[in-house]
């Protein structure tokens, strides 16, 4: 369905959703979910290829963090999502732990952007995102990281409903099913994506430029 796509260095963001250890390290509390197609996919070195090209290239690169949890987060919310409980409950990117450490090989350099964490599952609501990008006149963003059908899902259809050609790199991504992966790119991807792209896909495009 992608249509061929140029990729302005100026005019374009890697969001790299939450490139933490829980998510994406062993012993991670959120390792085990993903491990599966994680694995299947090559996801580490992936993601390791995509964000080398994008720096190469001279890409904006953001990371859009999901918000790290503290003792009392939700108590006095009228209506917390379950996504949001389990996540409390099971501490998941606890603010001080090593869960919630960026994995070594993702962690930001001087330069690029780290976005106040997101509540919920995009990365643009209730943060400075939007506000962010449109600063660095950015119109095409890519979305690399976790999870494919929630966070990354979310943010591609917000960034799309706020005008941005979105990108997804379908093998810089994982989730805790095939179906589910295939839900997020096949099914649901193509309603609101400008281009589902492989890494290699990606690279070569940027090589292009």
């Amino acid at each position: 369905m992608s249509q061929p796509t140029s990729y302005d260095p100026g005019r374009t963001a890697l969001l790299f959703v939450d490139p933490y250890n829980d998510f994406l390290a062993e012993g991670g509390k959120l390792w085990p979910l993903v491990k599966q197609v994680a694995t299947g996919l090559g996801l580490h070195d992936n993601l390791r290829k995509v964000l080398a090209a994008a720096r190469a290239a001279d890409l904006h690169v953001f990371i859009v963090p999901h918000h790290q949890w503290e003792k009392g987060d939700f108590e006095t919310w009228d209506h917390p999502t379950p996504y949001q409980l389990g996540a409390a409950h099971h501490q998941v990117f606890a603010k001080g732990s090593w869960g919630a450490e960026w994995f070594p090989d993702f962690a930001p350099r001087a330069g690029e952007i780290v976005v106040k964490e997101h509540w919920g599952a995009s990365g643009f609501a209730n943060t400075d995102l939007d506000l962010l990008l449109k600063q660095r006149k950015v119109t095409h963003v890519v979305l690399i990281g976790l999870i494919a059908n929630t966070c990354i899902e979310a943010t591609g259809r917000f960034a799309s409903e706020l005008g941005y050609h979105v990108t997804l790199i379908r093998d810089a991504t994982a989730a805790a099913s095939p179906e589910a992966l295939h839900n997020a790119h096949d099914v649901n991807g193509p309603t609101y994506a400008h281009a589902i792209l492989t890494s290699h896909e990606f690279i070569a495009a940027l090589d292009s430029v």
